[in-house]
């Protein structure tokens, strides 16, 4: 397989009828997906996500892609392709629009109608143009058609890119549920035709690339939930991802059997579940659906809710819930499903929040204690079938974690793909295809790109940093002033600590020693504030580290009076 040097330069020009993709989010990660493909001096993205922070990441709402190595050339964007409308690959659509609004979008219906309302937020309006399965799009030098895939959310689309240099398949993120619930399959004969023209390039989803065999069918899970329904006492509680269309219907056709009222939890459930309804995507039965405010006229056991919190994440309603933060008070006697898997990384955040449900004396459901959820990535036994049918003459994996992305290489080294013609590449390396065959090319500086409340861009490692230090160590802040005239340090040093368990007191010992290193040092001529300043730093480091074995911040501040 082909892996990129860490000390790679920046790519060169790219060669006359050569195809360059460069990846920008979604290789060595589970999220923020977003691909350049450049041709002729013409560039065409495919999605543009969102990755969600970890704990990692304190303060951060969102982590963008890095659009630096093409923020230049957005004139030459003929257009973004949107696979499909989960957040980590339309949500950063609003962010690439502020840079230019007028780049066209391309997507299924449903697609199109969640970045829209992400877009009315953000008030721009875009242009953009339904793509149906079968259906292609001319889009300045590239041909692009449009093929139905199967996931955990309707409307799903595979792109086949034509072009002078060669053609390339992103399978986006797809499955091959045989027995899906909106009776959409993965086109395979679609495959068949594009592996008879020639693929000189497939990028596919990698995410389950390490799981053998093939994915469960949805259908087989609607017994699982049938059966929390059957038993649950009181109030039904479910959680999973605001635009999980599949799974909110199974719920909704639970509630119906067992006579249960719905309430949806939370802006964005609200919001997707009224656009999948309107158009037609969700069958909501007659009557089933009441507004969260009027719960209380309704006994426990009528009662279901759905929201988001799945994942873990520490502002959505079910971790609210846990740490009883939320109107909805959670107590004995009341069931929570939680009906998705858990995206890597997160697995401390979801266990910490299945904990507090249960402190609470919830009864929890989730994947790891019944079959109340399967994925919507194709596993290792689905990606060996795709390999055999496309015969790609070259496989680049995409969207996952770089185990995900050497297991789907070797997956496709399996079938017959050469070694060499495997391309297992991070975020930011320029992969070029010249001549048929895959090099890498260089690489960009491609960073994380911090949304912090209304800045975007602003927040960098260091700042990070500072706040996980303020976080897990504490602060102790040092307060001086000196004679302006003389240097001599006439008050002080005032100390003020948070986040210690240790008693103010302790810190006297150190003021003797502060004091007379600042006394040594002013009567050596230091006058300069930054420099006294890191002398205080330096001594109560040190003393930090040694008596009390932590490395707090420590914020000093001198004063010339």
């Amino acid at each position: 397989m082909i892996h990129p040097h860490p000390e790679l330069g920046l790519p060169g020009p790219l060669a006359d009828g050569a195809v360059r993709v460069l990846p920008l989010g979604g290789l060595g990660e589970i999220g923020r997906n977003m691909t350049v493909i450049e041709h002729d001096g013409q560039l065409l993205i495919i999605d543009c996500g969102v990755l969600f922070p970890d704990e990692h990441h304190p303060g951060i709402d969102l982590i963008l892609p890095d659009f630096g190595p093409i923020e230049d050339r957005l004139d030459d964007v003929q257009a973004v392709v949107l696979t499909h409308g989960h957040e980590d690959h339309i949500g950063g659509v609003p962010f690439l629009l502020r840079l230019k609004p007028d780049i066209p979008l391309l997507g299924s219906q449903l697609t199109l109608a969640l970045v829209e309302a992400k877009l009315r937020e953000h008030r721009i309006q875009p242009y953009t143009l339904t793509v149906t399965e079968g259906q292609r799009e001319r889009l300045g030098v590239f041909d692009c058609e449009f093929v139905a895939v199967n996931h955990s959310i309707p409307d799903a689309l595979a792109v086949a890119v034509r072009t002078p240099g060669g053609t390339l398949l992103h399978t986006g993120d797809f499955k091959m549920d045989q027995l899906p619930l909106d009776g959409r399959l993965t086109d395979l004969r679609a495959f068949a035709r594009l592996g008879e023209e020639g693929i000189d390039l497939v990028l596919t989803d990698s995410t389950n690339a390490e799981v053998p065999g093939f994915v469960t069918p949805e259908r087989e899970i609607s017994p699982a939930i049938d059966k929390v329904f059957r038993h649950a006492e009181r109030r039904i509680i479910v959680a999973c991802f605001a635009s999980h269309v599949h799974r909110v219907q199974q719920v909704l056709d639970a509630a119906e059997k067992a006579g249960r009222k719905v309430a949806m939890v939370g802006r964005s459930m609200v919001r997707n579940m009224g656009i999948a309804a309107d158009l037609g995507y969700l069958h909501v039965p007659d009557g089933i659906l009441v507004d969260f405010k009027k719960l209380g006229d309704l006994p426990d056991n009528q009662v279901v809710l759905i929201c988001t919190g799945s994942q873990g994440e520490p502002m959505a309603a079910l971790s609210r819930m846990a740490n009883r933060e939320h109107p909805i008070d959670v107590g004995p006697g009341d069931t929570v499903l939680l009906a998705s898997s858990l995206i890597p990384g997160n697995e401390n955040a979801v266990y910490r929040v299945i904990n507090g449900l249960m402190r609470l004396g919830a009864h929890v459901v989730h994947k790891g204690n019944a079959r109340v959820h399967v994925s919507g990535h194709a596993a290792a036994g689905e990606l060996l079938y795709v390999y055999n049918i496309l015969s790609p003459s070259n496989v680049m994996p995409v969207h996952g974690e770089w185990r995900h992305l050497v297991a789907n290489g070797e997956l496709a080294i399996a079938t017959g793909v050469a070694r060499d013609r495997v391309a297992v590449v991070e975020d930011g390396v320029a992969v070029d295809l010249v001549d048929g065959r895959v090099r890498v090319a260089g690489a960009f500086d491609c960073g994380y790109v911090y949304v912090d409340g209304a800045s975007v861009g602003a927040a960098d490692e260091a700042l990070l940093k500072d706040r996980r230090i303020l976080r897990d160590e504490g602060f102790i802040s040092i307060v001086v002033v000196v004679d302006s005239v003389s240097g001599k340090v006439v008050a002080g040093p005032d100390i003020s600590a948070r986040g210690f368990v240790e008693d103010a007191v302790v810190f006297d010992d150190i003021r003797p020693a502060l004091g007379a290193a600042l006394d040594d040092a002013t009567g050596n001529g230091v006058r300069d504030t930054y420099e006294l300043q890191q002398i205080i730093r330096r001594q109560v480091g040190s003393w930090v580290g040694r008596k009390i074995r932590r490395r707090p911040m420590i914020i000093p501040i001198v004063i010339e009076a």
